[in-house]
């Protein structure tokens, strides 16, 4: 597939003090610092309720000092930053259950605050997808494993209302099945569902135009990936980048790996239409393939943290995919 794209790959260096290795966490970046929640290193066992600090300037780790409503352990967790205040959504806790409690985090003193419980939150679930739209001053999530299954329901938080809001469910016209492991953006006007798992890794993708409040299957022009759940995104201007992520999953279930790739693919926004770039390495190594990781944009690029190889093992390094065009 022809195209102007570039990427390009840089491992971060980290000194000694590193988190411990992890997957099933989530990432966001306020500013040049990058903050992570959550995770596993033994599958389906919640590492802590520490918030990590990645600096991206010093690249130096410390453990936050926070405090107010500290969430519980968990692993499946969804987060997404607006201006300097982290949102994290959900997620499974040390008993296997599925949570539905939504935190705030002010990254300028560490202080947590509960948001929303209970009734007043979206229905219970882990490995959903949460994504904000900084200028609407909106945090969506989507989908996961809930309570009594797999679901597709979508919905958004106003920050200055304080409040959830469930938005218009799929049409079946739509075709969106429910599925856990997706990809979750907000470009323009539009919230983008991309692939995610159902028993088997779905490759479709769908859209909700937040100004009409309607849903619609997408169909983009270029070559179609293979299917794939449990990946990461970051949006820059128009496109859309998502790397790796499982293909084929795991006979054991979370407690092995599936199949993971090592793709890097754009998806542009404005004319639906797929691309592979060229990717390129600065250094001696790429991020090779690897699922359950967490990303995050800021600026022109994608930060990558750890995550699980298929070797079943759990990583700690970081890498920063930038675009180029």
């Amino acid at each position: 597939m022809a195209t102007s794209l570039r990427v390009k790959w840089r491992e971060v260096t980290q000194p000694a003090g590193a988190p411990v290795a992890r997957s099933s966490h989530a990432v966001a970046v306020v500013g040049k610092k990058a903050y992570v929640f959550g995770g596993e290193f033994e599958p389906r066992v919640p590492l802590d309720n520490d918030v990590h600090v990645f600096d991206l300037e010093t690249q130096q780790w410390c453990v936050m000092e926070t405090s107010g409503d500290k969430p519980s352990p968990r692993v499946g967790v969804g987060m997404a930053a607006v201006d300097s205040i982290v949102y994290i959504f959900a997620g499974r806790n040390k008993d296997h259950e599925e949570l539905n409690e939504f935190y705030a985090l002010d990254t300028t003193n560490g202080v947590w605050k509960l948001l929303s419980s209970g009734s007043e939150s979206p229905p219970h679930r882990s490995y959903h997808a949460v994504a904000a739209h900084e200028h609407r001053k909106q945090v969506f999530t989507f989908g996961g494993c809930g309570k009594n299954g797999r679901l597709n329901d979508l919905w958004c938080f106003d920050i200055a209302n304080g409040v959830w809001e469930q938005l218009p469910s799929p049409t079946p016209e739509s075709n969106l099945i429910p599925r856990g492991g997706p990809g979750l953006v907000a470009v323009r006007d539009h919230v983008w569902i991309i692939f995610g798992f159902c028993g088997h890794e779905l490759s479709d993708i769908h859209r909700f135009n937040l100004d009409e409040q309607t849903w619609e299957e997408v169909q983009c022009t270029g070559e179609k990936p293979t299917g794939r759940s449990v990946f990461g995104t970051a949006t820059i201007g128009s496109k859309i980048v998502l790397y790796g992520g499982e293909v084929d999953p795991s006979d054991q279930g979370h407690m092995g790996a599936g199949a993971f790739s090592s793709e890097v693919l754009v998806l542009d926004a404005y004319h639906l239409s797929w691309s592979r770039p060229d990717v390129s390495v600065e250094g001696e190594r790429d991020p090779g393939a690897r699922g359950w990781y967490a990303a995050a944009a800021f600026g022109n690029s994608m930060l990558v943290y750890g995550g699980n190889s298929d070797s079943n093992d759990r990583l700690d390094d970081i890498f920063v995919l930038s675009l180029e065009e």
